[in-house]
């Protein structure tokens, strides 16, 4: 029973009540309260902040120019994916009748295949890095390798450029199956979205090159986001290449699009294939010396000046794309996404 005053009041508290009241979440700090920033009602200032915390991330780490990456999440090793075979071959000696123990092994295979696409994805990122990152007196650092920061191609880039103690990018997004981070991403510049919007924004703002390897949705869809980019000249021109010729091309019937008038000709010339990693870094370091001014002293290239890239220099069949593609190329003003 609570004590009362002479005129019948009950004595008031001042401590308890004051802590109620910094208890309350109305009195959170506005910037400190989670439940607040998580409302509806501020998502515009959740999406700010995912675009300005990468970008003065980038700022502080003087990252001016990255390729981005892309590829199955499902490629992986070759001793990965061997053992997956393994294991599929060990389960059916124990149930020879499984059809679905049957067709789990024909896709292991088919990866197992594919495995070699981790390895020129490993190699592709430590080439571009070795010629990027270790030359003495840059200010920035140009050609960062980024991926979606997750396992398989993007593990194998990411590994590249670690493999030369190299700086590389992660753009993790948060998924309702939890990815976690492939661990040869530079910590400092292994980033987290919620927004697929904002992540990919920040893959193209300071893209220079896209290498797109074999993959699923989420290369099909930052591939067709570049292209539409590229196409509609909301980008400078930048080189897009589709990694593995003959998985590409029986994806897609281009040719199909432009016969249905649904793109033009003109559209093929956005991008090209390869096969192996230095081609692709090859034809990279020869596009923007010959296509940004014409005359071999490209912005972006001015670290490889000493080195006098050539169309002999890339592969027969390669460089045998390189020259109308670069007669043929739109020239685009640099645009800001």
């Amino acid at each position: 029973m609570s004590r009362k005053t002479k005129n019948g009041t009950t004595p008031v508290d001042r401590n308890r009540m004051t802590e109620r009241l910094k208890a309350s979440p109305a009195y959170r700090i506005a910037y400190k309260d989670i439940d607040f920033l998580n409302t509806g009602e501020l998502r515009p200032v959740r999406l700010q902040l995912e675009l300005l915390k990468p970008e003065t991330t980038f700022i502080e780490q003087k990252i001016d120019s990255t390729i981005v990456v892309f590829g199955a999440t499902r490629i992986v090793e070759r001793k990965q994916a061997a053992l997956r075979v393994a294991e599929l071959k060990e389960a059916i000696r124990a149930h020879p009748r499984s059809a679905i123990l049957k067709n789990d092994l024909a896709i292991a295979n088919r990866v197992l295949a594919k495995s070699r696409y981790y390895d020129e994805a490993r190699e592709f990122a430590r080439l571009v890095s070795l010629d990027s990152q270790r030359q003495k007196g840059r200010k920035k650092r140009e050609y960062v390798i980024v991926t979606g920061g997750g396992p398989g191609i993007m593990e194998a880039a990411n590994r590249g450029a670690f493999d030369v103690n190299a700086k590389s990018i992660g753009l993790n997004i948060t998924l309702q199956t939890e990815q976690e981070p492939n661990p040869y991403i530079t910590p400092e510049l292994c980033l987290q979205f919620h927004y697929f919007a904002l992540r990919k924004m920040h893959f193209m703002l300071r893209a220079k090159a896209m290498v797109a390897f074999p993959g699923g949705f989420g290369t099909l869809d930052e591939l067709f986001e570049a292209l539409t980019l590229a196409q509609t000249l909301k980008v400078r021109s930048l080189p897009i290449i589709l990694f593995g010729e003959e998985y590409w091309k029986r994806l897609i019937d281009w040719d199909y699009l432009v016969s249905e008038g649904t793109i033009d000709a003109e559209d093929l010339k956005l991008f090209v294939y390869a096969d192996n990693a230095r081609d692709a870094w090859n034809y990279i370091k020869y596009f923007f010396r010959t296509v940004e001014n014409g005359n071999g002293n490209s912005t972006y290239m001015a670290g490889f000046d000493s080195q006098q890239l050539q169309p002999a220099d890339l592969s027969s069949r390669f460089a045998s794309v390189i020259s109308p593609l670069l007669s043929g190329r739109r020239k685009a003003k640099s645009k800001k996404l």
